[in-house]
């Protein structure tokens, strides 16, 4: 097909759709992260039924849109980097079934805990609303830190078919659980600085207390991932030429395993460094500004955190989506893993159309549902969770 009329080069929409791939990530992780947040935090910030139903009527209303930005980024996966989708939802296939399980207890959760006055029933429920929380958190955590550490797979160089050599066990290894740990705690974080926003009372100053204590674990934590990422472990490193502008085809490059490799983006492009600096500042930050109760400050600071760490990760792997433990020289990259050139641009209008409704939508819905979610207002509200 003839694609010279397309006003932005294959290489220019590549790098686009890499971008959006990001955003996509960070909007889910900002907006259905403190809904993770909130979830585990149940059994820890309220000490009685009616506190638990206060935290629940103030994610339950909002949840299932936050999902639709895991969603969106899933289908634009798919559209948009077919190799990447292929090797990812076909090799974790495991790790993929214990999110989903953790995902739908939560719906189950919110619409079953409190139909029955039983309280050996609501506990229940609360647990294991808390465990998808912690769970669900943790896995995308171990994910991110299996990209830096590389996953065991390859492609078949005639088919381009990617084989998953790997099993569910060896994603968590101690790096990996390192960054598990600090994605439960920076979205825990996140959730409390919305309770600490969002309710008043006891639940409202136990959110401000444990929250500030987990943004400053999440600093630490981050800062501790940093110096393991540059001081002791091996980054992948194209060698030779690269064409933004060839077929997808991971059989045609070669990659080196360099020690701090992941590093060479910040030395190379020096502005990236807003990004790490984001992240430990703006949890730190959030610590006192939770404790003193600055409440939009704190849900900002620690959005703030979320998105610095994401794009952390982000610009260290650059242009590598998804590095090869086994086989190195077929990781997937920007340069490699896409559709074609058209398909891009058909996507990328597509999304210029619909974003913006989807996004004045989003605003519209949080303005109607604004306000401070109280006791009182539960009770008062026969459709409350």
């Amino acid at each position: 097909m003839d694609v010279s009329w397309i006003p932005l080069d294959y290489g220019t929409l590549r790098l686009i759709w890499w971008l959006l791939l990001g955003v996509l990530l960070i909007g889910f992780a900002v907006m259905d992260g403190f809904d993770l947040g909130v979830a585990a935090l149940l059994p820890v910030v309220a000490h009685s039924d009616e506190e638990r139903r206060v935290m629940l009527n103030l994610v339950g209303p909002v949840w299932e849109g936050n999902q639709v930005w895991l969603i969106t980024g899933g289908g634009a996966i798919f559209a948009a980097w077919p190799l990447l989708y292929a090797a990812s939802f076909s090799g974790l296939y495991l790790a993929m079934l214990l999110l989903l399980v953790a995902l739908i207890l939560r719906p189950v959760g919110f619409k079953y805990r409190s139909k029955l006055p039983d309280p050996r029933w609501r506990s229940t429920w609360d647990w294991l609303l808390c465990g998808s929380g912690v769970v669900a958190s943790l896995v995308f955590g171990v994910a991110m830190g299996n990209l830096l550490l590389g996953l065991p797979f390859g492609v078949e160089p005639s088919t381009l078919r990617p084989v998953y050599e790997g099993n569910l066990f060896q994603l968590f290894m101690p790096f990996a659980l390192l960054a598990g740990v600090l994605s439960v705690t920076m979205l825990a974080a996140h959730g409390a600085a919305l309770l600490a926003w969002r309710t008043d009372g006891n639940v409202a100053m136990r959110a401000r207390q444990v929250g500030g204590w987990l943004a400053l674990a999440t600093g630490v934590l981050f800062a501790l991932g940093g110096v393991w990422v540059a001081l002791g472990l091996d980054g992948h490193v194209l060698t030779g030429a690269v064409d933004p502008a060839a077929a997808s085809n991971p059989a045609l490059k070669t990659v080196d395993l360099v020690d701090g490799a992941w590093m060479r983006n910040f030395a190379q492009w020096p502005w990236m460094w807003a990004a790490p600096v984001l992240g430990v500042a703006a949890s730190l930050l959030a610590a006192p500004l939770l404790w003193r109760g600055a409440k939009v400050l704190a849900f900002l600071a620690t959005s703030t955190a979320i998105t610095g760490i994401i794009l952390t990760v982000g610009f260290a792997l650059f242009p590598f989506l998804m590095p090869s433990s086994l086989q190195p020289g077929m990781g997937l990259t920007v340069w490699d893993a896409s559709s074609s050139h058209f398909t891009l641009w058909v996507m990328l209008l597509a999304t210029v159309v619909f974003l913006p409704i989807v996004l004045s939508y989003t605003g519209y819905v949080y303005r109607v549902m604004r306000g401070t979610v109280t006791p009182e207002s539960v009770s008062e509200n026969p459709n409350a969770y």
